[in-house]
C-alpha cells in the first residue's frame, strides 16, 4: 500500500496567504524557506511577466530583509533568477489546468529540493560575488528547462 504525501496547501487561499504574509513581512525569517519562495514565485509568474516578477521578487525580498534586520548583501541575483526560470518552465509544462493550490503543491513536489541548483552550478560559482550581484550562467551543465 502506497501512502500519498499530504499536500502542502489545502486551498488557493492558503497559497495566497503565503504571498500576503511574505509581502507584509509577517513571516519570521526562519519560517520563509524554499517552499515559500517557490510559492511566491509561482504566484508572481502566474500574473506578471518574467521581468515584472523579478522586479517584484527583488523588491519584496529587500523589504523582507530590511524589516527583519537581515544583511541585504545576502540577496543573490543568480539564485533568484534561476528559481524564477525554473518555476516559469514548470508553469509552461503544467499549464494552468489546475487550481492554484494543486499547482503550488505540484511545484513544491517537483522543485522542493533547493539543492537542485547544484546540478547546474558549482558551489564556487554560486558563492561568488559576481553570481550574487548579477546573473551568472551555469558552469556544470546548461539549463534544460
Amino acid at each position: 500500500m502506497t501512502h500519498e504525501r499530504e499536500p502542502f496547501f489545502g486551498s488557493d487561499e492558503e497559497v495566497l496567504n503565503v504571498v500576503g504574509k511574505f509581502e507584509s513581512c509577517e513571516f519570521a525569517p526562519t519560517q520563509f524557506k524554499h517552499r515559500e519562495h517557490l510559492t511566491v514565485a509561482l504566484c508572481y509568474l502566474l500574473r506578471l511577466s518574467d521581468e515584472e516578477a523579478l522586479g517584484r521578487m527583488r523588491q519584496s525580498l529587500f523589504r523582507f530583509v530590511e524589516a527583519h534586520g537581515i544583511n541585504p548583501g545576502l540577496y543573490h541575483e543568480t539564485l533568484t533568477l534561476f528559481w524564477l526560470k525554473r518555476v516559469r518552465a514548470f508553469i509552461e509544462s503544467e499549464g494552468e489546468r489546475r487550481t492554484l493550490a494543486e499547482l503550488a503543491n505540484a511545484l513544491v513536489e517537483a522543485c522542493g529540493d533547493s539543492r537542485l541548483i547544484y546540478e547546474y552550478y558549482s558551489k564556487a560559482l554560486v558563492d561568488s560575488d559576481d553570481a550574487k550581484k548579477g546573473w551568472a550562467g551555469p558552469d556544470l551543465r546548461p539549463l534544460d528547462f
